[in-house]
């Protein structure tokens, strides 16, 4: 049986670095006080001219690198984002023209912090049916330029940061290697507990100048209710990846989650019953960088050593929408 697997993998954050201190500056805040909720210490912000693309651009070449292959060796490409480089068309098609892959396809997908994740499970589908070979997926974000950094839009300011991850996914005949379980859920209910409501498209023109002078272009978020479901959902997941997988907690040898809030990840850990260092973490150096985080973090495990072949690697997500996604793999 073909199954999909990631040959190469890479990661890039810009070298700006903004730390809590320097949050508290622009805001009232303080660097106690993001720590002690988030789990934060500081982020990467992106120059002024830097797009999503852009950051994309570096992690898929150190993919590449990473596979051992050339951007002439790709055959399709899935881009998740939601900070695209413009309204339309995707963003996957600038970063394809930045690597020189024309005419090869782009998909964009638009899941929030779970679209790396749906972006694997599209890429797998694809691979095991055969329609393509070598497939990029890439989770970017450039947040700091729609983030309103005032008193008002403290709680979600102090929480993102900008950085891009990407993998390289192709076909393997290999039974300990490899995309063994992917799941995918939503809730629309939900849409507007997180949401940036500028973009209505239904309003004629959708864009006004009155817009400029309301919150309404910055992301709002019902803290609360993310919290609470992120804890839920993502427990039930889990316990529903593993079961069907019929695979036990001390099995996996690390789980890779969006990093949202490090409260989130400790709290699941623990209820779950996985032993300690098994939900590893980066958030403290890099924020929450939605699409970009799992890519991120699994770079940084995968090159620190951690995983070796044939481990179960389990990654996680939830994210606005909602949605909510995990992946069983083996490395």
């Amino acid at each position: 049986m073909i199954r999909s697997c990631i040959v190469g993998i890479g990661s890039y954050v810009p070298p700006r670095v903004v730390s809590n201190d320097e949050l508290a500056r622009m805001m009232d805040t303080s660097d106690e006080w993001i720590r002690t909720r988030t789990g934060i210490v500081e982020r990467h912000f992106a120059e002024e001219g830097v797009s999503c693309s852009d950051l994309g651009l570096e992690a898929s070449k150190r993919a590449l690198t990473d596979a051992g292959m050339t951007p002439g060796d790709l055959d399709f490409i899935v881009f998740a984002t939601i900070s695209p480089d413009h309204h339309f068309p995707g963003t996957g098609c600038f970063l394809q023209a930045k690597l020189g892959v024309a005419p090869i396809g782009c998909l964009d997908v638009r899941n929030q912090c779970t679209g790396f994740l749906y972006g694997m499970a599209v890429a797998d589908a694809l691979i095991r049916v055969g329609m393509y070979k070598n497939i990029l997926v890439v989770g970017s974000e450039v947040h700091s330029s729609a983030l309103d950094f005032t008193d008002e839009g403290r709680d979600v300011a102090v929480l993102f940061g900008d950085g891009a991850g990407a993998v390289i996914m192709s076909p393997s005949d290999d039974p300990n290697r490899g995309i063994l379980y992917s799941e995918l859920h939503a809730d629309g209910r939900f849409a507007r507990a997180l949401f940036m409501s500028v973009w209505d498209i239904s309003r004629k023109p959708f864009i006004t100048p009155d817009v400029f002078s309301t919150r309404e272009i910055w992301p709002q978020m019902d803290g609360r209710a993310v919290f609470k479901n992120a804890v839920i959902k993502l427990g039930e997941l889990v316990e529903n990846t593993l079961r069907n997988c019929r695979v036990k907690p001390e099995e996996i040898k690390i789980v890779i989650p969006h990093q949202a809030n490090l409260r989130i990840n400790d709290l699941l850990a623990e209820r779950l019953g996985f032993r300690p260092g098994t939900f590893v973490n980066n958030i403290q150096k890099y924020g929450n960088t939605t699409a970009a985080s799992i890519p991120l973090l699994l770079d940084e495990t995968y090159r620190a050593g951690t995983i070796q072949r044939g481990d179960l690697i389990l990654l996680i997500a939830f994210g606005s929408g909602f949605t909510w996604a995990s992946s069983l793999m083996r490395w």
